[in-house]
């Protein structure tokens, strides 16, 4: 007990010191990160700065498009209106022999977000009210998190998803930043954290994105109780890490100047969208805190994004077969084609990265344009249909990452793109290949191209089977990630 109060008391008074937030109008564009890595935190510094929100603010304010279409879909959304009442759980559950009762999580969350995006916006104290007591219905009322495998996203997908919010009603009236703080930190990180450092089954079990919700959470409670080193263990992560959310990993292949194969895009294109949400997650939240992750490796992300894209958009891409070893025995599995599966299916991930690429670098993203193009105004939790796979994201991009092309000055103060200082882990020596399936160099493939090569999309494959532990992962109070292995065989779930 006594170490619980010592560190709610740390927690509170960092919460003090930050002061309150405010938002002011303004429209200069920021090209550059709030803050130069290094030094203090910048708050708010997660998905949205302060300038972001000035921006968001003044756009609506002006009636400008397509901040109005955005901020449209906003308001629309049920999840945030002043209505929505918290339905806080002592125990959330996902995965495993337990009533799969998460969803009131993740329900909450998104109210909490989108309220807190509302009174940011408008400055209407009622919507700030209303994310402010479901933040504390729950840091008052949870008492740990349990479930099977899949528990371990329940911990990063709404681990950083609501740490954002915090970071937005940090300084409010009457919000618990501390409890707050001491709530994810004591349930949420343990789990992020054992996850990343595992010692079950072979390290590339997993797919990429349970690595990246990890990543993400542990960056987004780092910054939300202004904790360097949990923020620096996402950035080592991103370029060492073993798993498959290390960049290298996350993104195997090269092809050209212009595509990047996707770790996930030979088990299913709606994983693959996944993926490139919680890489773009990650990378945001590290830009607004002075660390181009976005750059790092010749900008490798946004060859995978207009990878991703191309593909979905109904384009051939390249694809060279997926290799790695499975489960507690490490078996040798192989994906030789890329997956049909979901193929053109919507998550709203686009805006975010284009933006990024498009205005803030002024980099080709001819792909990703027109997918987001496609895709119309991006809407946020429960738009994207009733499961969980539609609260993945917290979404509003068009709202929330439109933005101006930025002026050569802006893009010339922005910083050089992070890099490893280790040699970064291998993959069997494959990243980074520019070669093509058949093992030839494949050229200058541009984000046109691809069209020679062989269609590889015409079976696909079904989701893998991936756990050998069977309703063995628990995690209660403290927090604790307990791994039992079982000879049965599960799916996972993301």
């Amino acid at each position: 007990m006594t170490h619980r109060i010592s560190r709610r008391s740390m927690l509170k008074a960092a919460g003090a010191a930050t002061g309150a937030v405010g938002i002011g109008i303004g429209t200069g564009v920021a090209a550059s990160p709030a803050t130069a890595a290094g030094t203090s935190f910048a708050h708010p510094g997660m998905l949205h700065t302060r300038a972001d929100l000035e921006r968001m603010a003044t756009k609506v304010k002006a009636g400008a498009a397509p901040y109005t279409a955005g901020f449209a879909r906003l308001t629309a959304n049920r999840h945030s209106q002043t209505t929505w009442l918290p339905n806080p759980l002592t125990t959330p559950a996902r995965g495993g022999r337990y009533v799969q009762n998460y969803g009131a999580l993740y329900h909450d969350i998104h109210a909490a977000y989108q309220n807190a995006l509302r009174w940011k916006i408008t400055g209407d104290t009622a919507h700030a009210d209303t994310a402010r007591d479901i933040c504390n219905a729950w840091s008052g009322t949870l008492k740990g998190i349990a479930g099977g495998s899949e528990v371990v996203l329940m911990a990063g997908l709404q681990g950083y998803q609501f740490a954002n919010v915090g970071e937005l009603m940090r300084g409010y009236p009457g919000f618990d930043l501390a409890r707050f703080q001491d709530m994810l930190v004591t349930h949420f990180y343990p789990m992020n954290h054992d996850f990343m450092h595992r010692k079950t089954n072979c390290i590339g079990h997993y797919w990429a994105n349970w690595d990246l919700c990890s990543m993400a959470s542990v960056m987004a409670i780092g910054i939300l109780c202004d904790d360097r080193a949990k923020f620096n263990e996402t950035v080592d992560y991103f370029h060492h890490g073993a798993g498959n959310g290390a960049l290298d990993k996350a993104i195997p292949h090269v092809y050209g100047k212009d595509l990047a194969q996707w770790q996930e895009s030979g088990r299913d294109q709606g994983h693959s969208l996944l993926g490139i949400g919680l890489m773009g997650t990650i990378c945001e939240m590290a830009w607004n805190q002075g660390l181009d992750l976005y750059g790092a490796e010749d900008s490798k992300f946004r060859k995978a994004c207009e990878y991703v894209a191309r593909y979905n958009l109904g384009h051939k891409v390249p694809y060279t077969t997926y290799t790695w070893e499975n489960g507690v025995h490490c078996v040798k599995t192989e994906e030789t084609v890329i997956s049909e599966g979901g193929r053109g299916g919507e998550r709203p991930v686009w805006a975010r990265v284009y933006h990024h690429y498009a205005n803030r670098r002024g980099m080709a993203m001819p792909n990703t344009r027109e997918m987001l193009a496609r895709s119309g105004p991006e809407g946020g939790g429960g738009d994207y249909g009733p499961n969980s796979g539609g609260f993945d994201e917290l979404g509003f991009g068009t709202l929330t990452y439109t933005r101006d092309k930025a002026t050569a000055a802006e893009a010339a103060a922005s910083p050089s793109p992070s890099k490893s200082t280790t040699a970064t882990s291998g993959t069997s020596g494959t990243s980074g290949s520019s070669k093509s399936p058949a093992g030839q160099p494949s050229g200058d493939v541009s984000t046109q191209g691809g069209e020679r090569d062989k269609d590889l999309a015409a079976t696909g494959t079904s989701d893998l089977a991936l756990w050998t532990a069977a309703t063995g992962v628990t995690a209660v109070a403290g927090g604790l990630l307990l791994l039992r292995r079982r000879g049965q065989v599960r799916r996972d779930g993301e």
